[in-house]
């Protein structure tokens, strides 16, 4: 501020000069003075303003300063109360910290001597042991002078013993239990299958009882029926098949037990749609010559069966039931091709076995003969073929080997058990799920190896294509109450090991033989 009025002064000084300057040369050299005078004047005043304006800006300066001064004075106070309010809260931040480091120190302190209790109950419990085992020693030593076994002997003998009347004792619960739950499931099998066979009976008839006919368009479906149903009645009778005409578009159903029967329709009808010609006389022409042309054609399809086979001198009769199987299916396969196939396995094995082959495969052959006529006579497929093949002179073992195919009748000759082992085979052959031969022939080795592979077996045969494990025991290792543990734990080990459709039965068998010589 003080060099501002320096320039402010010396501002006036050189104005008063030039002033002056300008003066004396207007007015010449006797007007000098009086400009002096007036320049000084002028200078003073300017040295008074210059005064009174330094006073001004001092002035204004010090309220400046004056205000700056307050405003720190008031941040200062402001900082002054928060800092306060900070030293508020640290202090009761300290008090509780002061209170849970009290808290700690006491919990320390109850931590502490618990755990000196503890140690105490520890060395307690340890002075225990000490003494149990000293005397448990004691009384081990004293066992071992009366018994004279050390304790790992005593303790294998204990061990043993207790083993071997478990087992027996479980051996013979399990016949109990076992015994009782057959009975049981045996009634709730019968239960589950009648519930079953009401439930599904229908709907496999409806399947396999049922043939369609397609029709090339609805206004067929009137002219079948006729006038009043007149030809609907002339065709049923004819044939002997139910024609249910429905809302199915563009097909009628025939349905009955007897498949050539129902092929005698389909054949019959095919012809009169074909014709057009659909009336009660010409349905009974179509449905004779129908039943004459399917007549020659099963004898010559038994005649090509029997040629197939190698098997000749077959009575007629019973070459056109065979011819019959063409149109009849079991379990989904053809009881026809099925036939052949037995007979084919019954050749082969008998040839292996030196038994008569052609007796062989017409045994296989005639086996399932039943069949063509069980859904019209009553009694088993097996039963019903024995008949039919005593009637027209078959020889007594085949004969019996028919009967006995599925245990119908026990099987007493060799023949016998081989048309059951060849009919076995051909349901569950090698190739029927897609197993190849040498898996097929792996899992029957397996089977007799894990039958084997237990203590006190003599000899181990997969039968009944590997549905059937026999296990021959050594009677003098293997008691009852153990051949039922053993049958028991075979089955697991299969299980197991193998993987297999359906299930394989196990039967351990013991026998006692006792010999004597009188002399």
């Amino acid at each position: 501020m003080h060099s501002t009025y320096i320039i402010y002064g010396a501002a006036a000084i050189v104005i008063g000069a030039l002033f002056g300057f300008f003066l004396s040369r207007i007015v010449g050299g006797k007007r000098v003075k009086a400009a002096n005078d007036l320049a000084q004047r002028i200078v003073a005043e300017a040295r008074k303003e210059a005064q009174a304006q330094k006073k001004e800006i001092v002035l204004q300066g010090k309220d400046e300063v004056l205000e700056a001064k307050r405003q720190v004075e008031q941040e200062l106070k402001e900082q002054e109360r928060e800092l306060k309010a900070k030293d508020k809260k640290l202090e009761e931040h300290g008090e509780k910290l002061e209170a849970k480091l009290e808290n700690a120190r006491r919990k320390e302190q109850e931590f502490l001597m618990v755990e000196k209790e503890f140690a105490r109950k520890e060395k307690e419990l340890d002075d225990l042991d000490a003494l149990l085992n000293n005397r448990l020693d004691e009384q081990e030593r004293r066992l071992q002078e009366v018994a004279g076994l050390t304790a790992e002997e005593a303790k294998t003998r204990l061990f043993a013993d207790i083993e071997a009347r478990t087992r027996h004792e479980a051996a013979r619960m399990m016949r109990v239990i076992e015994s009782e739950a057959r009975e049981v499931a045996d009634r709730k099998a019968k239960e589950i299958l009648a519930t079953a066979i009401q439930r599904y009976a229908g709907d496999y008839v409806a399947e396999q009882t049922v043939t369609t006919v397609s029709l090339p368009s609805e206004d067929m479906k009137g002219r079948i029926i006729g006038r009043e149903g007149r030809n609907i009645r002339a065709l049923e009778a004819a044939t002997g098949v139910d024609l249910i005409i429905d809302d199915t578009p563009e097909t009628v159903i025939l349905s009955a037990y007897s498949p050539l029967r129902r092929q005698v329709a389909k054949m019959a009808l095919e012809r009169l749609i074909q014709d057009g010609r659909i009336h009660p006389a010409r349905i009974e022409d179509i449905v004779t010559k129908v039943e004459q042309e399917l007549e020659v054609h099963v004898r010559e399809v038994g005649e090509q069966a029997t040629f197939d086979a190698g098997v000749h001198g077959i009575h007629p009769d019973i070459v056109r039931l065979l011819g019959q199987l063409k149109f009849r299916t079991s379990f989904s396969q053809n009881v026809l091709q099925h036939s052949l196939e037995v007979s084919s396995l019954c050749g082969i094995m008998a040839a292996e076995l030196n038994l008569d082959i052609k007796r062989a495969k017409r045994a296989g052959l005639l086996h399932d003969i039943g069949k063509a006529l069980d859904h019209e006579i009553e009694g088993s497929h097996a039963t019903i073929g024995a008949d039919v093949a005593k009637r027209y002179g078959e020889n007594k073992e085949i004969i019996h080997a028919i009967a006995a195919h599925h245990e119908d009748t026990p099987p007493k000759t060799a023949l016998a058990v081989l048309v059951q082992a060849a009919d076995s085979l051909s349901g569950a052959r090698p190739g029927a799920r897609k197993e190849l031969l040498e898996n097929y022939v792996k899992r029957l080795e397996d089977l007799e190896n894990i039958a084997t592979s237990f203590d006190g077996i003599a000899k181990a045969y997969a039968i009944q294509a590997g549905r059937e494990v026999r296990v021959m025991v050594n009677s003098d290792d293997v008691n009852d109450d153990t051949t039922y543990l053993l049958c028991k734990d075979i089955a697991e080990k299969i299980e197991r090991n193998l993987t297999y459709p359906g299930q394989i039965r196990v039967t351990v068998i013991r026998e006692r033989r006792a010999v004597g010589y009188a002399k």
